[in-house]
């Protein structure tokens, strides 16, 4: 699913007050990691991933491996963090991030 811009700045407000729920280490992107990231998507659809441990050139490829192993679209990226939001169809409609 690719986002449109009105999208993108509908979900940039809505994660502006979330926190950072997964956490890379100095080991990068590891399986543990993903798994972690799959199941936040899963439960919350809009997450922040904080890439800590990565140079700055490394966390660009590493956001778009996310992206492409979870399925996942960038919403937007500032510095360490990268919001990233899936739709899960499980959910329920009262439950779903809402898009316009």
């Amino acid at each position: 699913m690719r986002l449109n811009e009105s999208q993108r700045r509908h979900l940039r407000r809505l994660a502006h007050d979330l926190k950072p729920v997964v956490r890379t280490g100095n080991a990068g992107l590891t399986e543990a990691v993903m798994a972690e990231i799959e199941l936040a998507l899963e439960s919350h659809e809009l997450i922040k991933v904080k890439l800590v441990g990565l140079e700055r050139a490394d966390r660009q490829p590493t956001i778009e491996q996310i992206c492409a192993e979870a399925g996942a679209e960038l919403v937007q990226k500032v510095g360490q963090v990268a919001v990233l939001y899936r739709a899960n169809p499980r959910r329920k409609p009262g439950q779903r991030v809402s898009l316009p």
